[in-house]
């Protein structure tokens, strides 16, 4: 790789076509199409559509849990995602060993911090309250305070057990004395979802909102619940989390038709649902939304810039000179594909997001 490189005739999502020069690992110029010049000159000839780097908000990437685990690169940059968020694989008996192997990918790589000690060790994580110690995820956050970026806990009937809403109400205080956000994973009751929503406050995340369970956030006419209109004005965040079992195309049109809209589309990928489906990649999970009728802009803010500005780092949102650059190059394919859900529903679509390339901190890589 050279030093330097032309990214030419690439379309922004406001569909202007420009050329972007990186250099040392830097976006050194962004001018109008065709006139950037240098050693090594990429041409996507108006085809391709360039965004900063993806990010995704949900995934696992502890490879050594089974079944939520997954290689960081896999789920990452070769799928086109820049940036990953794992999302609670870990707690504060294996962070440092997460910690340790990202060291030698290329993907970046941040976390939710589980707040059961042992993570997804066993995934019913939240049925021993014992395992949530406070002084070990406090020590934790400290020693790893770059990496984490908020608390995760999965509060569904198979991983709390008789505990109800009781891990949630601990967390809430974790979250307190940290001063970390909280993703919440929602699921199948008890605890039910009203009481879950009573705890949650602004910049906490629900993530699975789109999940077509009994206990969902839309009642049995599909009107989203008061408690979940609250929760949003109050300024809870809206994450998808796709899964294996967490997004119902039923749901999401309900979600749509009442104007509940996604603050952040992210997988909940790992190695199985990567391989075998419903997820595949986050291309194929886009590709989902587009064919729901959001707009590609509404699509990509919300691996950019809504992404971003939630882990308060604006530079991975953006594409602007002087930055380190993170960039994702994907087209527009008109061609049938077919996608499923959560459920086993299959919908017939006629476009397709195709990733072709990354920048990712400065490396220029072909997928």
């Amino acid at each position: 790789m050279t030093d330097r490189f032309v990214l030419q005739n690439v379309k922004t999502v406001d569909g202007n076509s420009v050329d972007i020069i990186v250099e040392n690992r830097k976006i050194v110029d962004i001018i109008p199409a065709g006139m950037g010049a240098g050693e090594k000159i990429v041409d996507y000839k108006h085809k391709v559509f360039v965004s900063s780097g993806w990010i995704d908000m949900h995934v696992h990437a502890f490879r050594e849990f089974d079944p939520y685990g997954d290689d960081v690169d896999e789920i990452g940059y070769k799928t086109g995602v820049t940036t990953i968020i794992d999302a609670g694989s870990t707690g504060a008996d294996r962070l440092p060993d997460l910690v340790s192997s990202c060291k030698n990918s290329k993907t970046n790589v941040f976390a939710f911090l589980n707040i059961s000690r042992i993570g997804l060790k066993r995934i019913d994580e939240l049925t021993d309250l014992s395992w949530l110690d406070k002084e070990s995820l406090k020590r934790t956050i400290t020693e790893h305070k770059d990496f984490i970026v908020g608390l995760k806990a999965r509060i569904s009937k198979s991983v709390v057990g008789p505990n109800g809403v009781e891990p949630l109400k601990i967390a809430r205080k974790f979250s307190e004395d940290t001063d970390l956000p909280l993703m919440v994973h929602i699921g199948s009751g008890p605890p039910d979802i009203n009481d879950v929503l009573d705890l949650l406050e602004n910049n906490d995340i629900i993530t699975h909102y789109l999940n077509g369970k009994a206990n969902n956030l839309f009642d049995e006419t599909g009107k989203p619940l008061p408690k979940f209109l609250d929760a949003i004005k109050r300024g809870v965040h809206l994450d998808v989390g796709h899964g294996n079992a967490s997004f119902s195309f039923t749901t999401a049109e309900q979600a749509k038709k009442h104007g509940i809209h996604f603050d952040t589309i992210s997988t909940d990928i790992y190695r199985k649902n990567r391989l075998n489906g419903p997820v595949y990649s986050m291309a194929n999970v886009l590709s989902k939304f587009l064919y729901l009728g959001y707009s590609l802009k509404e699509v990509i803010d919300a691996v950019t810039v809504h992404a971003a500005e939630w882990l308060k780092k604006p530079a991975l949102g953006r594409i602007l000179a002087g930055d380190i650059a993170n960039l994702t190059l994907f087209s527009i394919e008109d061609e049938e594909i077919s996608l499923l859900d959560s459920e086993g529903e299959e919908r017939k679509a006629d476009q397709r997001i195709v990733v072709k390339g990354v920048v990712i901190n400065g490396e220029y890589i072909e997928c």
